[in-house]
């Protein structure tokens, strides 16, 4: 696309508040990417601080066929947001109130650019629970959230982003404003949108506003940190809590490569020597999560662990999960380059993915580590390149070839939280039909005639 002239950006400057359209250099190069590899500075960055700004924005690229990459944080994993095409990068970070927490709708309702986190502690000092929690919490926002249906540990008992989202503002491609869904918890009048819109990646609208479903605080959390002496073991742990009976509010898997790591950057000298890891967290009335921990427990002795941690209420709990937070930046510190995919495949598929991955690894010569939200299939599959390796480039293509015509033909899906954006574009046509191909595009071209809402990316 050619460039837009000065006397274009000028004119939507003037139509907008002052700092809502910049143009200087450092603004554009802190705007070119996000997590991933692949970035672009855009010919301009708006900060809009309001729905009509947005909108104004919006009309203003599609008179005159400007692309337009909504972000929120910038801290995807698929280069969601990097401005292929230049244009505008949209960015979503000024608009971050929380507009309302109500505890009698059991709702609440925010702009795009509300950190995680920060909804979470104001719900939670309210007696109120927003579970949805990638990893990245501290940092992406309730917008970038809703572009990719983030997941994280908890969606195995309470669900993905999708599953929160009762009714959103959005602003279509052309500047219209469209208000779907509502503050009800059920809803059957027409198409179901919030849904609908959550998960598409800035390629169908730009949203300005979200009502979210609250529920209520579960009272009291416990945990398990469990130390296994093989990987296999840990998968025929998560086997045994299942057919038990019970439902974890989060259950974790981790490999050796990725304690290893993790020891080293921690410190924590209960990982040496372990091959595998477990985190059961579960969570309700007191009295219950007692006795079901006491339960589980029991089934996890019978695998003879290296170690086994107990954690009791929120605080201790969360030294848990801290520790596991650390588990991705600790493969980073490898100095190898880390290739995080976030394949899912069905439950009972789980082993089996640990043996696909551990011949993968030997037949490429090259590390892959694994930890995840072992509960529902959500692996992170963390192809570990050496890039000074001659070959390098060949070498990782071939690894991510392998494991994604592995995982499609074992009923399992190549992203379940990070998107397509472009980093899994290239396998876009080995995970869909045809059919389903056209199907999107035909929907895109409904609500995007001009294709100017994130553009390059897998549509």
């Amino acid at each position: 696309m050619k460039k837009t002239s000065p006397k274009l950006w000028k004119k939507l400057q003037g139509s907008l508040a002052i700092g809502e359209l910049r143009l200087d250099e450092s603004t554009l190069a802190s705007h070119r990417g996000d997590k991933w590899f692949a970035e672009k500075l855009p010919e301009a960055v708006a900060l809009p601080r309001s729905t009509k700004s947005v909108s104004s924005i919006l009309k203003f690229a599609y008179r005159h066929n400007i692309p337009v990459t909504p972000r929120g944080a910038g801290h995807g994993y698929v280069g969601g947001c990097v401005p292929v095409r230049g244009g505008i990068a949209l960015s979503l970070a000024r608009m971050c109130r929380i507009r309302e927490i109500n505890g009698d709708d059991f709702v609440a309702v925010v702009q795009p650019g509300v950190i995680t986190a920060e909804l979470q502690e104001k719900v939670e000092a309210n007696s109120l629970y927003y579970p949805p929690d990638p990893a990245s919490r501290f940092d992406c926002t309730i917008g970038g959230n809703i572009a990719t249906n983030a997941g994280g540990p908890r969606c195995l008992k309470y669900g993905v982003t999708s599953d929160y989202v009762l009714g959103l503002e959005v602003v279509m491609a052309d500047g219209s404003i469209a208000r779907i869904g509502s503050r009800t918890h059920k809803n059957k009048t027409g198409f179901d949108f919030p849904r609908f819109f959550t998960g598409t990646e800035g390629l169908l609208g730009v949203v300005t506003e979200a009502t979210l479903k609250l529920v209520p605080l579960p009272p009291f959390r416990a945990a398990l940190s469990v130390g296994l002496g093989s990987i296999s073991g840990a998968a025929k742990g998560i086997g045994l809590i299942f057919k038990s009976g019970f439902l974890p509010s989060a259950l974790e898997i981790a490999d050796e490569f990725t304690l290893k790591a993790a020891a080293k950057r921690t410190g924590s000298k209960c990982l040496l020597g372990c091959s595998g890891h477990l985190i059961v967290e579960l969570d309700g009335q007191e009295k219950s999560v007692r006795g079901e921990l006491r339960e589980v427990k029991r089934l996890l002795a019978s695998l003879k662990p290296n170690f086994m941690n107990q954690a009791l209420g929120r605080d201790s709990v969360e030294s848990i999960w801290n520790l596991r937070r650390e588990f991705s930046y600790s493969l980073r510190d490898t100095g190898l380059t880390k290739l995080n995919e976030d394949i899912v495949v069905p439950r009972g598929c789980l082993k089996e993915l640990l043996g696909f991955t551990g011949r993968l690894q030997r037949k490429h010569k090259m590390p892959v580590a694994c930890f995840g939200h072992a509960g529902d299939g959500n692996i992170h599959v963390n192809i570990m390149m050496d890039e000074t390796r001659p070959g390098c480039a060949k070498h990782r293509k071939a690894a991510l070839d392998e494991l994604f015509q592995w995982v499609i033909e074992n009923d399992g899906v190549i992203t379940g939280e990070h998107g397509v954006g472009i980093a899994k574009k290239p396998w876009w046509p080995l995970a869909t039909s045809s059919e389903v191909r056209r199907l999107h595009q035909k929907v895109k071209l409904a609500l995007d005639p001009r294709g100017i809402l994130n553009p390059g990316k897998f549509l």
